[in-house]
């Protein structure tokens, strides 16, 4: 069955950066537009970037010129670096694949960001 399995989520002070990263499997990574979510409690889940399996990238402006997202193909992983990270950046980040009318998410990982 497809497994998207996040890591990389932690604390990190205000101005610092993480690498989080998708590991899939059980999908034709190659196929799919990749993307990160985040969500805090009380709020609807927002799209922070999407990768498309062209390698069409889209951002959320309130994350533009800090974070990248890029994807490997031959890793099957998708990327979000983070950087000049902001209090308001904390929130559960979760990894989306999408293909035509199949949508799998992963289990979220935790993004805290304080001093």
């Amino acid at each position: 069955q497809v497994q998207l399995v996040e890591s990389g989520g932690g604390l990190v002070q205000p101005g610092g950066s993480l690498r989080l990263s998708c590991a899939a499997s059980g999908m034709l990574f190659v196929a799919y537009s990749m993307g990160w979510y985040r969500q805090v409690p009380g709020k609807q889940r927002e799209l922070v970037a999407a990768i498309t399996n062209g390698g069409s990238t889209n951002y959320a402006d309130s994350v533009k010129g800090r974070f990248t997202i890029s994807r490997d193909n031959g890793k099957n992983t998708v990327y979000l670096q983070m950087n000049s990270l902001k209090s308001e950046d904390t929130a559960v980040y979760y990894c989306n694949a999408v293909f035509i009318e199949r949508n799998y998410w992963g289990q979220g990982t935790q993004v805290t960001v304080s001093s």
